[in-house]
């Protein structure tokens, strides 16, 4: 059985055909022009099905925002791709579309076929332009309220920063970390994470301090997030994941000082196996699992 998974993003659309052991059949990017997402979709997914004849049984979407209840539409996604709210997937593509948020599909990806296969209970952090997340509990995906839950990027490392983040907290995990924040604590002389840690490896001292202050920060907010949900693993996924040992060992070295650790257990923190395609493989899973096709692969 083969399933057709599509990952939104701000500025392309990735698109792939996966069966449910995983094998990748095709994989399709479109980059998305003059803000036209919707032809974007049509473009990449009419490529794959051209390229691949194979039948699908299902088709899922990941994309940034909140999922209504159903998880056919995105309900809430202010700010980024005008026209994404409440816009009708199944209609639009005459198939039934279950649609979930980004970060919940790359996380999928990871639980099925990745670094997570085998547990059941597993948080995930994409950092890249935020920092986004997903939890895994008991083997299944959990949305919660409004199906909202999974934004540890928004957690609070200090209530009392200036800066407010995306859904109104002072001081977030995001601030912390994501790549929109690198100008303003470089005081602008680096515009991206790839720049400072590029400075870093090169042995600049103030990239290593700003770098180091921010991988500390990200330490206390994954420790905290295991005081509460106490994780089998820990997932890092995005494009800051992909700093390898610059991000990872200093990472270790905070996580030794700052998690509690019963009998001397610690929580193992590794990196993404999927990157580019995380999402729509996600879209995939998400979709096997929605859809009476199976019901072998985790979903919400």
């Amino acid at each position: 059985m083969n399933a057709i998974g599509i990952d939104l993003g701000g500025t392309n659309v990735k698109v792939v055909k996966v069966t449910t052991e995983g094998t990748l059949l095709v994989s399709k990017a479109n980059q998305i022009i003059d803000g036209d997402w919707k032809q974007a979709v049509w473009n990449s997914v009419t490529a794959v099905n051209r390229l691949d004849k194979a039948t699908i049984s299902c088709m899922g979407l990941a994309a940034p925002g909140l999922p209504d209840g159903n998880n056919r539409q995105i309900n809430y996604m202010p700010g980024r791709l005008p026209g994404l709210e409440r816009f009708n997937w199944s209609d639009f593509l005459s198939e039934p579309v279950h649609v979930l948020n980004d970060a919940h599909a790359a996380l999928l990806a990871e639980v099925n076929f990745g670094v997570a296969k085998g547990h059941k209970n597993v948080f995930m952090l994409t950092l890249g332009t935020g920092v986004g997340g997903a939890i895994l509990i008991d083997g299944k995906l959990y949305q919660g309220r409004l199906q909202r839950a999974g934004s540890m990027g928004d957690i609070s490392l200090n209530s009392d920063s200036e800066e407010i983040g995306f859904l109104q907290v002072p001081g977030t995990l995001e601030d912390a970390m994501g790549n929109e924040t690198v100008p303003r604590r470089s005081n602008n002389r680096f515009q991206s994470t790839r720049e400072l840690v590029t400075a870093y490896e090169s042995g600049d001292p103030f990239a290593k301090e700003v770098w180091i202050r921010s991988v500390k920060k990200l330490a206390v907010g994954l420790c905290s997030l295991i005081n509460v949900l106490a994780p089998e693993k820990i997932v890092l996924g995005g494009g800051i994941a992909q700093a390898g040992d610059s991000l990872f060992k200093p990472l270790s070295i905070f996580m030794d000082q700052y998690e509690w650790r019963p009998d001397g257990n610690a929580t193992p923190i590794v990196k993404a196996h999927f990157n580019e395609y995380a999402g729509a493989i996600g879209a995939a899973c998400f979709a096997f699992g929605r859809s009476q096709a199976t019901t072998r692969l985790y979903s919400s």
